[in-house]
């Protein structure tokens, strides 16, 4: 076997092996370590993982080999939670908020989510590609190679189609892979400020077959479709009517719920199959024996309530516990947690929602990749896989979560090219 690329004789190589589906429960803490391991990659697929003896042994004269001794190697990152496409920022609600403002008190007086909204619509599409290009790079340095990307900053027509299109050349022009989803439920618009069951039909009969008849849902995967479905937002009920009306499209279908108040969102979310249901900082007990009893992965987003100055994270122990498949993302977004990193996310993860390091890890890799449905290419170090994976400036992967406030990846592959 000729290879083009061999990555060998890591201290620790973290597989996240997992060909069954997700990582629940005790196997949440299974990293598949192989110790002097290494990695063989051609074209942009992985094709041989192991002992570095065997894996050089079998790959021949590779055109390119990287030493890693004394590093950590392990897949990238999949962040499944983000709001990276945007134009302008929101830090004067930061300083709202320090003063004792609630988040959703600024957004009742008009701003918050509507702040941005009026920011996107009145930048150009090459500029929020501009902005947004910026933050992945960040994102890139710190280990992310795939992420999921939410409109919802437009809520019109006219600009959630353009958020769309930020997003198309982006992942056509950057080593970020994008998976795109519609939020056009994201917030009610100021124009229809009182009148949400008429902005619910715009979105279900004016905006969803835009998105079809201008070619994105003939992507394979289509896009997912998202709701904020929270106090102040979007009932269950209209939740449920944008959901149904993106399964009839063939859309995957995620959730924001229970972020601030509990309505029944991970129910839903449960019922009507989506693939993640995201946020859960106060989903009931019996909510979570509904998620751990379904295939819907429960995307947490500690960095929120951490940018919110708020001591309520999510009950991740419970429900890693519970069974429930647990995933991290950083909620990169402009009001609440303008946070790029996915290791600093794993940092408070640990902190905060009583997760280990291992888990942390498999939480922002393999279930991750699981939560945007692309568990089957990436998310883990296995033979056929996409060649996404990161070197540590460390020997220990515990590192990850035990430091915080630096990066200590040295080294990102993305589809079998050093990129960074």
């Amino acid at each position: 076997m000729k290879a083009d690329l061999v990555v060998h004789s890591s201290h620790e190589l973290l597989t996240l092996a997992s060909p069954a589906g997700p990582k629940r429960g005790p196997a949440m803490r299974e990293l598949s370590i192989v110790e002097r391991g290494a990695v063989a990659l051609q074209g942009d697929r992985i094709v041989l993982v192991g002992n570095t003896e065997d894996v050089l042994a079998k790959a021949g004269n590779a055109a390119k080999t990287i030493d890693a001794s004394g590093k950590v190697v392990l897949p990238g990152f999949v962040d499944p939670h983000t709001h990276v496409i945007f134009a302008g920022d929101r830090a004067s609600e930061f300083e709202l908020r320090l003063q004792g403002a609630s988040y959703m008190e600024i957004m009742a007086a008009g701003g918050g989510i509507m702040n941005t909204v009026r920011a996107t619509r009145a930048a150009s599409l090459d500029e929020i590609v501009r902005q947004s290009r910026e933050r992945l790079d960040t994102m890139l340095a710190h280990g992310t190679t795939t992420a999921e990307a939410k409109t919802g900053y437009g809520l019109d027509t006219e600009n959630e189609l353009k958020m769309l299109e930020v997003m198309r050349l982006l992942d056509e022009s950057h080593p970020v892979n994008l998976v795109p989803t519609f939020l056009g439920a994201h917030a009610i618009p100021s124009e229809y400020k009182g009148r949400t069951d008429e902005y619910v039909r715009v979105v279900v009969e004016e905006m969803m077959p835009a998105l079809e008849a201008q070619g994105y849902l003939g992507h394979d995967p289509p896009p997912f479709c998202d709701v904020f479905c929270e106090d102040g937002a979007f009932s269950v009920e209209q939740s449920r009517r944008i959901l149904q009306k993106a399964r009839e499209l063939g859309m995957g279908l995620k959730i924001h719920t229970d972020e601030f108040k509990a309505l029944g969102g991970t129910a839903l979310a449960v019922e009507l199959g989506a693939t993640s249901a995201d946020h859960l900082a106060c989903t009931p007990d019996e909510e979570i024996r509904l998620l751990a009893d379904s295939e819907t992965v429960g995307v947490l987003l500690p960095g929120t309530p951490f940018g919110l100055a708020e001591d309520h994270y999510a009950a991740a122990r419970k429900m890693i516990d519970a069974g429930v498949a647990v995933a991290l993302a950083t909620d990169l977004n402009p009001g609440t947690c303008y946070c790029e990193s996915m290791p600093f996310i794993m940092a408070l993860a640990c902190r905060h929602m009583g997760m280990t390091p291992a888990e942390a890890i498999v939480a922002s890799t393999i279930n991750a990749a699981h939560a945007v449905g692309l568990g089957h290419e990436v998310g883990s170090l296995e033979v056929g896989k996409k060649a996404d994976l990161l070197i540590l400036d460390s020997p220990d992967y515990r590192h990850l979560s035990y430091r915080f406030g630096g990066n200590l990846v040295q080294t990102v592959i993305k589809a079998g090219h050093v990129v960074r």
